[in-house]
């Protein structure tokens, strides 16, 4: 299919678009003017991952494209969690823990959508405005009227939890239920069309365009992004350090740039189309770079996506910070992630291998040794040979010590 409106275009030229209910009806909807669309993020932790990214960069094209992006959170849907295509039930959340990981995730949404105006304003919706208010034998005779258990039983996500030995509770069976209501109960607010998601939520998705044409009358839309991993196989926003989140309490503006600059060089340019603002040529300029010169690419992109999550001087800044420490040799500080020690224990003095496990860059004493004895253990740029050496306040250089772990990894312990 040749798309007709600008968003499918480029929608599609960047990679976005995995499945759709009725993409040639939906593109000529969307070329004939503004449409409202929405992707719903559940609350289970207290900051949404790059695994999001992908769905938050898709309401943002929507939004550059003249289109409504309507980001809705789940404070009511996180009461049963979603049990799309996991091992086992989610614990349940109190109401406390729920609201604190709301706040987390909407002020994600804003750092990488715009406020906007008129018919492509951001809006930010819980549906706990609406579920919590259902009646629970309305519900079942107005909404569960309309769905086939045997066709949700034909759901992979579904299959896939039943094959295991846990199961899937009556709970979480009627998610995919409740998210269905929420598709009819925007595009009754909001005049919403369009449902997005990843891939794991096609059967969702399905099932809510469905709902809003037995009970609406209306023609509505869904529409998926794949899931990502990278070239090597491994969950995309996942390392061995742990998540890379967007909030940067969670993971330093530094962490999160360089986890970008570490891109695998086969996944440079899907990524440049993914998760930056840059036009597709360049885009694939920057992929078609070769040798060292890819390393530039991973640097454009890296800036690109912190800029878009963090703003363009903390981005910069995380640059600068990373040229100092890869490419001068500086003792940087700007950027890096940092800890703090009370003064009296650096006082006292501290055995290095225990100021590692500190600053978190080993999970144990006995990683730090060997990570001293291997070589790899530097403070301030300066490698450690002696496992049992104590490090004192005299180590102090511009108010902090700066601990490495290979050429990667780098922290700072600021006294206090």
């Amino acid at each position: 299919m040749t798309p007709k409106s600008s968003f499918m275009q480029e929608a599609q030229a960047r990679g976005f678009i995995f499945q759709a209910t009725d993409l040639e009806s939906l593109d000529e909807r969307m070329a004939k003017g503004s449409i409202s669309g929405y992707i719903g993020f559940d609350p289970t932790a207290d900051s949404l991952h790059v695994g999001s990214l992908v769905q938050l960069m898709l309401l943002r094209l929507l939004q550059k494209h003249g289109h409504q992006p309507v980001a809705l959170v789940g404070g009511g849907t996180a009461q049963i969690g979603d049990p799309s295509f996991r091992e086992e039930a989610r614990s349940l959340m109190n109401q406390g823990t729920i609201d604190r990981n709301l706040d987390g995730i909407v002020q994600n949404i804003h750092q990488i959508l715009q406020p906007g105006s008129g018919e492509n304003k951001t809006i930010t919706v819980d549906n706990a405005e609406w579920l919590k208010k259902l009646s629970y034998i309305d519900l079942l005779r107005d909404v569960g009227i309309h769905f086939s258990v045997n066709r949700m039983l034909s759901f992979d996500s579904v299959k896939t939890r039943l094959e295991r030995e846990q199961g899937l509770s009556f709970l979480e069976f009627n998610y995919s239920i409740l998210q269905s209501y929420d598709f009819r109960e925007l595009n009754r607010r909001y005049g919403t069309v369009l449902q997005m998601g990843g891939s794991d939520q096609w059967g969702n998705i399905v099932s809510g365009v469905e709902l809003v044409r037995r009970m609406e009358g209306k023609q509505v839309f869904g529409l998926t992004a794949p899931l990502l991993t990278t070239s090597s196989g491994a969950k995309m926003g996942k390392t061995a350090k742990g998540a890379i989140w967007l909030n940067k309490e969670k993971c330093s503006v530094f962490d999160f740039w360089q986890f970008w600059r570490n891109t695998e060089d086969q996944d440079v340019g899907r990524f440049l189309k993914l998760f930056t603002d840059l036009s597709i040529q360049e885009c694939e300029r920057l992929a078609a770079l070769q040798g060292a010169e890819i390393n530039e690419a991973k640097k454009m992109l890296a800036t690109e996506v912190t800029a878009i999550c963090h703003g363009r001087s903390a981005a910069e800044a995380a640059q600068k910070a990373a040229r100092d420490i890869f490419e001068q040799g500086k003792l940087a500080q700007d950027g890096l992630p940092e800890i703090v020690l009370p003064t009296e224990m650096l006082q006292q003095g501290v055995p290095v291998f225990r100021l590692f496990v500190l600053g978190k860059l080993v999970n144990s004493n006995a990683e730090a040794r060997r990570l001293i004895r291997g070589g790899g253990a530097r403070i301030n740029d300066e490698k450690i040979s002696d496992e049992g050496q104590i490090i004192t306040d005299d180590a102090l250089c511009d108010g902090v010590i700066k601990l490495s772990s290979g050429r990667k990894n780098h922290i700072l312990i600021r006294c206090r």
